[in-house]
């Protein structure tokens, strides 16, 4: 068989992989209350909306050969010297001020690993995500792309940045919760009560956002949001995953630049040894259903981290969305059929803390 047609072999058993997935899905679908499957209708009044660019530092390469290319069919050949120097870690903001506006402080809103701010857009199912459910409550919202993700750019590999990593179709299905553990994307199987869409128009719309992710830019990341909050000012911070630790890692070098911080399920934690630094922030985090031992261990290092920060005289609550009547849900909680339940439980916090008026 050739290259090809082991390709095309491959591309159908897919296909026909998750359209049994669609079955599944559906059936999960039907059970929902309405509440989950209504969305919000009525335009979004927008005062000004624009983008930006922040941060970024310049790395000098030297010692590399002239390269020759062809840029496009009929063009010319170009010769291009690679040494020199280059501007990277620069971060992308994408910001909505709505018309009136009711929150008191913008409302930033971070992505997790191998994500980008899409992840506060559009479901993949075609919902309405966090962004226009935040912007319909009047709060000025800032979606990012952190550094080396999107549209903020990458930097020559290896000699600025390592080597990334990238996620097969199967690894967020089984490590998201989404799919009930190892092998269950080869099963056809879903954790009980998943919330997320798993038809495989919608499985395979999440895959097209994912992205690779570097393990060598956390510091440019950490400089990137910094960068963000001091042009935008301090701000209250809606942050997912390993965004969530690096929104906590972040704030215990600038406390200052954060008024709250709403943690989605936290991937990691900051330096327990420097807890105190966050106690004058409040904050809450909140995790799924379905927890398996690996998100099972990561909550509870959480905790205990909360627990930290709470000695030290500072206010972290956890909402426990099962315990809530919200069930079912995954890693990517934004994007589950109940996402605005879990939204509105936050946006109920953040109103309870004053900053919502």
């Amino acid at each position: 068989m050739s290259t090809d047609q082991r390709r095309q072999t491959g591309v159908v058993r897919l296909w026909r992989h998750l359209r049994q997935l669609t079955f599944i899905a559906s059936l999960a679908c039907a059970g929902l209350p309405a509440s989950a499957r209504a969305q919000e209708v009525g335009p979004i009044t927008l005062e000004r909306f624009g983008s930006f660019h922040v941060g970024g530092r310049m790395v000098e390469i030297s010692g590399q050969p002239i390269r020759e290319y062809m840029p496009t069919v009929g063009g010319t050949l170009n010769r291009i010297d690679p040494n020199g120097s280059y501007m990277v870690g620069a971060m992308y903001a994408q910001y909505m001020i709505p018309s009136p506006q009711r929150g008191t402080a913008p409302l930033m809103l971070w992505h997790g690993a191998y994500l980008t701010g899409v992840t506060y857009e559009t479901t993949p199912d075609g919902r309405e995500g966090w962004e226009h459910f935040f912007l319909r409550r009047g709060w000025a919202t800032y979606v990012t792309d952190a550094v080396e993700r999107g549209r903020s750019g990458w930097a020559m590999v290896p000699e600025i940045f390592r080597e990334p990593v990238f996620l097969p179709l199967q690894n967020p299905w089984e490590r998201f919760r989404i799919g009930d553990g190892p092998g269950s994307f080869a099963r056809k199987t879903t954790a009980p009560g998943a919330q997320f869409p798993t038809d495989q128009d919608s499985y395979l719309n999440f895959m097209r956002q994912v992205v690779p992710r570097f393990l060598s830019t956390d510091e440019d990341v950490l400089a990137g949001y910094a960068a963000l909050l001091e042009r935008v000012g301090p701000s209250v911070v809606i942050a997912h995953s390993q965004g969530a630790a690096l929104a906590w890692q972040l704030a215990q070098r600038r406390p200052e630049l954060f008024r709250a911080m709403v943690l989605v399920e936290p991937a990691g934690t900051g330096d327990m040894a420097q807890a105190g630094r966050l106690k004058d922030i409040p904050q809450v985090f909140v995790y799924g259903d379905n927890m398996d031992p690996r998100w099972s261990s990561i909550r509870s290092n959480v905790r205990r981290f909360a627990a930290a920060i709470r000695e030290t005289g500072g206010q972290v609550d956890e909402i426990d969305l099962p315990a809530r009547g919200a069930l079912g849900n995954t890693h990517m909680v934004m994007m589950d059929h109940n996402g605005n339940v879990v939204a509105k439980l936050l946006q109920e916090w953040l109103t309870e803390h004053g900053f919502w008026r």
